[in-house]
C-alpha cells in the first residue's frame, strides 16, 4: 500500500515522497522511527518483512515468515530475490535433526538391546519434545484451525508411543515393553525429511534466480564512467564492450554487434545489432562494441517482467489441482479410522501389537505427497519454460495447452516478421509528414513501417492532437491543426470516401480526399513453416485470422500452407470467430501480438502472446512467446505436455504409496505373510514419498525444449 506523507500521521524525514508498504502494520512500525528504515546499512533483520505463501495453498498470505496453517509447511517468499539472507526454517529444522540424532542413536541402541528403559525415556524426551517441537506445534495448530494434516499424524504418532512407553515404564519398572526408541526415531527420520524436503523445495526456484543473475550491477556510461544500475535512468547512453553483459533495455544508437540472447529467448544463435536494433537487459554482447541508448529501467525491463510473471504463475493453480485437493480432504480422517480400526482388531493379539499397528498407520501415511504433486511440478515447468523463452502466465493455461486441437493465428508481427517496409509511396512530402505524424502515437507495426520511410526521406512528423485508433481500421488526428486519417480500405469507405483503383496497404485522408497511398510488405519469418509443420504433424488445425486485407492475408497463408484465413476482421469479428470455434467443440489457442488481437486472446482457451507485441496482448494471454518465435509455441506445448504428465505422475505414485502402504503398516499382510511395518520404517517411508514427488518433478529442469 501507498501513504502520502502529506496525509499520514508521524514524522516523514522526506518531504514530498510516497512510501510503499507491505502492510499496515509496517506503517506504524516505519512511522516510530523512519531513519532506521531507510538507512541502506541497516540489517536485514531490521527492515519491513516481504510476503509470504504456502506453496500448496497459494490463498494464504501473510507478511513475513511462518508456517501454513492449513497444513503445516513452511511459508515461501512471494517474490524471489538475491538478497534473500536464506530459509529460516530450514536453518532450525537442520539444527533440530543434528542434535536429535545425537540422543537418537543411543536410544535405538538401548532400544535394540532391551535395556535401560529409564535411560532411553531420559533420553528420547527431548529428542522427541523439543527436537521435535515444530512437528507438536503445528500439529495443534491443525487442530485449532480444524484442517489436519502430515504434522498431526506424526505428532499423534510419536505422541502416543512416548505416552504408552511412559505408562509401561511405570507399570513394569525396568522389565517394561517400551518404544521409547521407536518415537525418537520416527522424530528424527521426519526432521530429515523436512530437511531434504526443503533443501528439494528450494531448488524450484533455482529458475527465478538465474534469471535474477542475468541482470549485471553496474553499468557502464558512454564517457566510459561505471555506476550502479539503479541509478540510471530513461534516455541514458551506455557503452557496452565486447563480452559485456548488457545492463538495461534500449536500442544501439552507434556501431555494431552480435548479441546472445538464448538467456532471455532460448534462441542458440546470436542476433546481429546495428543502428536502431533493440538490445535487452540480462544478454551479453559478442566481439563488436556499440553505444545504446536506455529505454527501460527497474520493473519496466523485460528481465524483471519476466521475472514477475514466474513468480506469479508459480503460485496459480492448474485444475488437476482440484482432484488432490478433494483427495486431501478426507484424507487425515480416513487414515484416523484406519488406525482406530487397526488398534481394536489387533487388540486382542496384545495391546501392544495393536498400538505399533496403529501408530504405523499414522506415520506411514503422507498427505503432502499428494499437495505437493501438483505445485512442485508447475513451479519447476514454469521456471524451465522461462528459460526457454516461454513464460507461462497461469497454470490452468498450461495445463489446458496440451490439449489444443485448433490453433488461431495472426497475419502481421506473428506470422510475419511485424517489421514491415514501405515499398510504394503515391503522395508528397506534405502527406509524408501527416502520415508520420499520425503514427506517431500509433503501436501498430505499420506505424514503424511509415516512421522508417519518413526518417529515409528526411521528413519530421507532424504534431499530432486529439489522436484516435479506429480498432482494426487505423488512426484519426488532427496533424498541425489540420484533420487527418490512415487506414484501410474500410476506413475510408467508412469515411464515405473514393478509393483510387489499385492495390494499397494504407490510404491517407484529408481534405475530404484520399491524397496519398502506401504499399507495404511485411516478410513471413523464417521459422514460421518449420513450426506450423510440427503443430500440423501433432494433429492440429491451423486457421489465420487478421484484420488486413484479403489480398496480403492470402498471399502469407498460401506461403505457410494455411487453409482457412478470415481476413479484414476487426476486433468483435475475432473474438466472435473464437466463439464458433469453441462452440463447434473445439479447444482453442489463440497467437496474436497487437491490440485489436486482445478480445480473441482473451476468449480462446489459451492466449499466445508475442513477447515483441503490444502490453495488452500479454496481459490478455496465459501465455507469453518471448522471441515472438512460432517455434515458441511448439516449445510451449512440449512444456504443457511434460509438466502434465510429470504432474500424473506424481499423483499416481502419491496414490498408490498410500493405498498400499497403509493396509500394510495396519497389518493385512501378517495373517498370511506373517509381516509387519515398524513404525521407524513407516517414517522413513513417509519422508520418501514426498521428496520423491519433488525429486521427480525437479526432473523437468532438464527438460529438452
Amino acid at each position: 500500500m501507498d501513504v502520502d506523507p502529506a496525509k499520514a500521521a508521524g514524522s516523514f524525514p522526506f518531504e514530498g515522497t510516497t512510501y510503499h508498504f507491505c502492510s499496515a502494520h509496517c506503517i506504524e512500525k516505519f512511522k516510530t522511527n523512519p531513519r532506521r528504515y531507510l538507512d541502506p546499512q541497516a540489517a536485514p533483520d531490521q527492515m519491513p518483512a516481504g510476503r509470504y505463501t504456502c506453496p500448496m495453498h497459494p490463498e494464504i498470505v501473510q507478511d513475513g515468515f511462518g508456517t501454513c496453517p492449513l497444513c503445516g509447511m513452511g511459508l515461501e517468499p512471494m517474490e524471489v530475490s538475491l538478497e534473500d539472507s536464506g530459509n529460516p526454517e530450514l536453518d532450525d529444522m537442520w539444527r533440530r535433526f543434528r542434535i536429535s540424532l545425537l540422543f537418537s542413536v543411543p536410544v535405538f541402541v538401548l532400544g535394540m538391546l532391551m535395556i535401560q528403559p529409564v535411560a532411553q525415556a531420559v533420553l528420547a524426551t527431548p529428542a522427541i519434545f523439543w527436537c521435535g517441537w515444530p512437528i507438536f506445534e503445528r500439529a495443534g495448530q491443525s487442530i485449532r484451525h480444524r484442517s489436519p494434516n502430515m504434522f498431526t499424524l506424526i505428532a499423534m504418532g510419536a505422541g502416543v508411543a512416548w505416552l504408552f512407553s511412559l505408562w509401561q515404564l511405570a507399570a513394569g519398572g525396568h522389565h517394561a515393553h517400551v518404544y521409547f526408541e521407536a518415537a525418537a526415531v520416527i522424530v528424527t527420520l521426519v526432521l530429515l525429511g523436512q530437511v531434504l524436503e526443503l533443501k528439494a523445495r528450494a531448488r524450484t526456484t533455482a529458475a527465478i534466480r538465474a534469471l535474477l543473475e542475468l541482470a549485471p550491477k553496474t553499468a557502464r556510461l558512454e564517457d566510459g564512467r561505471e555506476v550502479p544500475v539503479d541509478q540510471i535512468c530513461r534516455g541514458d547512453h551506455l557503452r557496452v564492450r565486447p563480452g559485456e553483459r548488457i545492463a538495461l533495455d534500449g536500442s544501439v544508437i552507434d556501431g555494431a554487434s552480435a548479441v546472445d540472447e538464448s538467456a532471455i529467448t532460448g534462441e542458440p544463435v546470436p542476433v546481429e545489432k546495428r543502428a536502431g536494433s533493440k538490445v535487452t537487459g540480462g544478454t551479453i554482447n559478442g566481439t563488436g562494441s556499440f553505444v545504446m541508448k536506455v529505454e527501460r529501467v527497474g520493473r519496466d525491463t523485460l528481465l524483471a517482467r519476466i521475472v514477475q510473471l514466474v513468480n506469479e504463475a508459480q503460485r496459480t493453480r492448474a485444475p488437476i489441482q482440484r482432484l488432490a485437493d478433494k483427495a486431501a480432504a478426507w484424507f487425515v480422517p480416513a487414515v484416523l479410522a484406519v488406525a482406530v480400526i487397526a488398534f481394536f482388531a489387533w487388540l486382542p493379539h496384545s495391546l501392544s501389537f495393536a498400538l505399533v499397528n496403529a501408530v504405523a498407520v499414522l506415520i506411514i501415511a503422507c498427505p503432502c505427497a499428494l499437495g505437493l504433486a501438483t505445485p512442485m511440478s508447475i513451479m519447476v515447468g514454469t521456471g524451465r519454460g522461462a528459460r526457454a523463452g516461454v513464460l507461462i502466465q497461469s497454470a490452468e493455461a498450461l495445463e489446458t495447452f496440451g490439449r489444443v486441437d485448433t490453433l488461431v493465428v495472426d497475419k502481421t508481427g506473428t506470422l510475419t516478421e511485424g517489421r514491415p517496409r514501405v515499398t510504394a509511396f503515391d503522395g508528397d512530402s506534405a502527406a509524408l509528414r501527416l502520415a508520420a505524424g499520425l503514427e506517431q502515437s500509433s503501436e501498430h507495426p505499420l506505424a514503424a513501417a511509415i516512421l522508417a520511410f519518413a526518417r529515409e526521406r528526411g521528413v519530421e512528423p507532424g504534431v499530432a492532437r486529439n489522436f484516435a485508433y479506429v480498432p482494426g481500421l487505423g488512426v484519426s488526428a488532427n496533424i498541425d491543426g489540420q484533420p487527418a486519417a490512415l487506414g484501410s480500405r474500410r476506413l475510408m469507405e467508412q469515411l464515405g470516401l473514393a478509393v483510387p483503383g489499385g492495390p494499397a496497404t494504407l490510404y491517407l485522408a484529408t481534405e475530404g480526399r484520399v491524397t496519398a497511398t502506401f504499399q507495404v510488405a511485411d516478410p513471413v519469418k523464417a521459422t514460421a513453416r518449420g513450426a506450423l509443420d510440427k503443430l500440423r504433424a501433432e494433429g492440429i488445425r491451423v486457421a489465420m485470422l487478421t484484420g488486413d486485407a484479403r489480398p496480403a492475408a492470402e498471399a502469407v497463408a498460401g506461403e505457410l500452407g494455411i487453409g482457412q484465413v478470415e481476413a479484414e476482421a476487426l476486433p468483435a469479428a475475432k473474438h466472435r470467430f473464437i466463439e464458433k470455434l469453441i462452440a463447434e467443440g473445439h479447444t482453442v489457442a489463440m497467437a496474436g501480438d497487437g491490440v485489436n488481437d486482445a478480445p480473441a486472446l482473451a476468449r480462446a482457451h489459451v492466449g499466445i502472446a508475442m513477447g515483441n507485441g503490444t502490453d495488452i496482448a500479454m496481459k490478455s494471454s496465459g501465455i507469453t512467446l518471448v522471441k515472438g518465435d512460432l517455434e515458441g509455441i511448439v516449445r510451449a506445448r512440449k512444456l504443457s505436455k511434460a509438466v502434465m504428465a510429470n504432474i500424473r505422475q506424481n499423483l499416481f505414485w502419491a496414490f498408490a504409496y498410500n493405498l498400499l502402504g497403509v493396509p500394510i503398516a495396519a497389518g493385512v499382510l501378517y495373517p498370511f505373510f506373517g509381516i509387519l511395518l515398524s513404525p521407524m520404517i513407516a517414517a522413513a517411508a513417509m519422508t520418501f514419498s514426498s521428496v520423491s514427488v519433488i525429486a521427480n518433478a525437479l526432473r523437468l529442469r532438464k527438460l529438452d525444449l
